[in-house]
């Protein structure tokens, strides 16, 4: 896999690919436009942070590339990939549980806070990716 150079897009498959950890500056793309729905992008080195309609869906600090991006209100998968560990934030519905799989491996359950934040710690590193997913209980 490899960096989105275009920073965010539509895949062949219908899911939604962003990010791009390798850049040293913030660099961002607004308007995009994605099942009905606007999305913003602001990526680089330290932080990858996506918006749609004007509201937070997902953050990583440091950045990181994001592939394979689906979501829906029972659950979301994802495939992420960086050049450090990195904290993921999603934004999902509030105070509910959820089943947390990276690379396929339950891992347990995690609550939202009252803002709906989901807080994942992922390893990574020298190309290592790691599939999320996230499905509600």
């Amino acid at each position: 896999m490899a960096v989105i150079e275009e920073l965010i897009r539509e895949e062949e498959t219908g899911a939604l690919s962003f990010g791009n950890y390798e850049l040293a500056t913030k660099t961002k793309k607004d308007g995009f436009e994605y099942n009905g729905d606007l999305y913003k992008i602001k990526t680089f080195n330290e932080i990858t942070k996506l918006e749609r309609n004007g509201s937070f869906v997902y953050e990583s600090v440091p950045g990181t590339t994001v592939h394979d991006f689906r979501s829906t209100d029972k659950e979301v998968d994802l495939v992420v990939e960086g050049i450090k560990d990195s904290q993921v934030t999603l934004e999902l519905e509030a105070e509910k549980e959820y089943k947390i799989h990276l690379d396929k491996i339950y891992v347990g359950k995690m609550k939202t806070n009252l803002g709906g934040k989901l807080n994942i710690n992922v390893e990574l590193g020298d190309g290592k990716k790691v599939e999320i997913h996230i499905e509600k209980v």
